[in-house]
């Protein structure tokens, strides 16, 4: 709906939403620019402790993902006019926990009733406005790297249904509440061209893989057998344990899809899955790549090279 609004013109405006980023940055200075983002959901966990601490683990992605550092947040809340206010409680502290280990300071926010409760912040953060990560902006050449495993959405959609084994739980909620702030400061910190990145979430890795190669001009390859997926995901598919947002994300997105060799049912359907707080995929020169993956896991990341950036063509996105 945004493009069909009135275009306002602001030469401080570095990164707006004319490319789907993940968040907007606004030049304040010749050395700082501020990083924007906004994000919350209804639960997707039983536990509200746990759902506070996603909610901001995901709201905090963005600012990671444009290679800045948050630096203060606003909470939003809507919550039943009847509710159990421990529930409450128990919600904005897990996103607390979350906030001071990121070193993100809560400065307010904003509730309001409702019958369904969501959560989350508006997060604001610096960064240099010369060292921006865009989601456009991949180079022929580049390898493609994935800071955390996909399956978090059908995992979520078995616990919402009771159909989840208790280890599939641990696994998607420890990486839902892992901070993207490590991977971040490693690739920010090092002296890697990473030349686009963006954060893997609700439009599934393909969406997200498309965003980035529509912005830069370029087609992306993906090798399957080396996407990372976190325990159950698989089994989740295979049970027809889909999430409505999954089916979305196929529809928009697989007619720019080539599938090349082998590859499972099951395979081509978790490529859609919509991810919470999922991962940073980084857009790296090829060179960089093995040093960049290396760095990674030696400061605890689970990061992998899952393809490379070609010359655009058609298809946009091609999977082996």
């Amino acid at each position: 709906m945004l493009g069909k609004l009135a275009r306002q013109h602001d030469p401080n405006v570095l990164v707006g939403f004319d490319t789907a980023d993940d968040a907007g940055v606004y030049k304040i200075s010749a050395e700082l620019a501020l990083v924007q983002t906004t994000d919350f959901f209804t639960p997707i966990v039983d536990d509200p402790f746990t759902f506070g601490q996603i909610a901001a683990t995901n709201a905090l992605s963005d600012v990671y993902a444009m290679g800045g550092k948050p630096m203060s947040s606003l909470a939003i809340v809507c919550f039943p006019d009847k509710g159990d206010l421990d529930v409450l409680y128990q919600i904005l502290a897990g996103g607390l926990s979350k906030m001071m280990e990121a070193g993100c300071t809560v400065i307010g926010g904003h509730s309001v009733r409702d019958p369904e409760i969501k959560f989350g912040y508006a997060v604001t953060g610096t960064i240099h406005p010369d060292r921006i990560w865009a989601n456009a902006g991949a180079k022929v050449g580049d390898k493609l790297i994935l800071t955390k495993a996909i399956g978090t959405g059908v995992i979520s959609t078995a616990i919402k249904q009771g159909k989840v084994q208790q280890e599939w739980i641990y696994a998607a909620t420890k990486s839902m509440t892992t901070l993207n702030a490590k991977a971040a400061e490693v690739a920010v910190n090092g002296k890697f061209r990473i030349h686009a990145a963006t954060d893997i979430t609700g439009f599934g890795l393909i969406g997200h893989a498309r965003e980035m190669a529509a912005g830069s001009k370029v087609s992306v390859r993906i090798s399957s057998a080396k996407i990372p997926m976190i325990p159950g995901a698989l089994d989740c598919v295979r049970a027809g344990l889909i999430p409505g947002g999954l089916n979305n994300n196929r529809d928009f997105a697989e007619c720019l899809v080539d599938y090349e060799g082998e590859i499972s049912a099951d395979v081509k359907t978790i490529l859609f899955d919509p991810q919470t707080a999922g991962g940073l995929l980084l857009s790296v020169a090829g060179e960089d790549s093995a040093a960049l993956v290396n760095a990674l896991q030696a400061a605890g990341v689970p990061a992998v090279e899952i393809g490379d950036v070609v010359a655009e063509g058609k298809p946009l996105i091609r999977v082996s």
